[in-house]
């Protein structure tokens, strides 16, 4: 689609636009020129400073298919029309969360940065300095897109495992070794995610999800760490879960999920071992 003219926009769900000018028609006949991240969020650069804001949440996903494709029944949501094919945003389940906004100008699009340092482009004191900028959770903190950009809840799972941290520790009472360990573990996890996914070949990525074979704990309750092999644990709140290895990161000690330990009460097992 790089390099290549929009020839026509189809919005099947009007939830999905969440902007009213410029109008989606202005997008037609301008050739994408480049492709951006900006946080969690894919940005298609237009012409005419024209930028499409893309923002898939949990739940969303871009799907190519060839020119003259049916839309996917309930699942599509918009579609881009190109030369050579069909660009489908699809969204799975009933909740509606994925978005779309086309704005003009750097200075629309400048709306959606939400002021996290990129990681990968840190130095080890820009990073501490903005890991303390506020009392927080680790896991709080490094999923916090005005503290860091683009983490996310998988990634960040990973990256306090390779750390040996707890998600619950404070940024507050970390060492300055911690510090480091945890700015390594960035570093360390995200790079070697990038060059695994982009060794994926050259064909548009359809196996898009957050569980991924590979990953130490992020979505692999029960089963065994591959570092120490206890089972991985987990918090669960809202839609979302917080993996973790207990033997690795928390010193044997279970953390408490806020629904299954309240229903246990005294019954609840404290320690990895307990659990065995």
């Amino acid at each position: 689609m790089l390099g290549q003219p929009v020839i026509g926009v189809t919005v099947r769900n009007p939830f999905v636009l969440r902007s009213v000018t410029p109008p989606l028609s202005e997008m037609e006949g301008k050739h994408v020129i480049a492709l951006r991240r900006m946080g969690k969020r894919i940005v298609f650069e237009l012409e005419a400073e024209l930028f499409l804001v893309v923002h898939l949440m949990i739940a969303g996903r871009l799907r190519w298919r060839p020119s003259g494709s049916k839309l996917p029944g309930k699942l599509a949501l918009a579609a881009l029309e190109f030369p050579t094919g069909l660009l489908i945003l699809t969204e799975a389940g009933s909740k509606r969360r994925a978005s779309l906004h086309l704005v003009a100008g750097e200075a629309g699009l400048a709306a959606f940065d939400r002021g996290g340092l990129e990681v990968l482009e840190a130095d080890l004191p820009a990073f501490a300095g903005r890991l303390r900028q506020k009392n927080h959770t680790l896991k709080r903190a490094l999923t916090d897109p005005r503290l860091f950009s683009g983490i996310g809840n998988a990634y960040s799972d990973e990256i306090l495992h390779r750390a040996q941290l707890s998600p619950l520790a404070l940024t507050s009472r970390l060492s300055e070794e911690e510090v480091t360990r945890l700015y390594s573990a960035v570093g360390d996890t995200l790079r070697g995610w990038i060059e695994r996914l982009r060794g994926g070949g050259e064909e548009f990525p359809e196996k898009v999800t957050a569980f991924r074979e590979g990953m130490a704990v992020h979505g692999r309750y029960g089963l065994p760490c591959p570092a120490c092999g206890a089972p991985v644990q987990r918090i669960r709140y809202a839609d979302n879960e917080t993996n973790y290895c207990a033997r690795c990161q928390t010193g044997g000690r279970r953390l408490a999920d806020r629904a299954l330990s309240r229903l246990l009460g005294k019954d609840w097992p404290r320690s990895i071992d307990e659990q065995d």
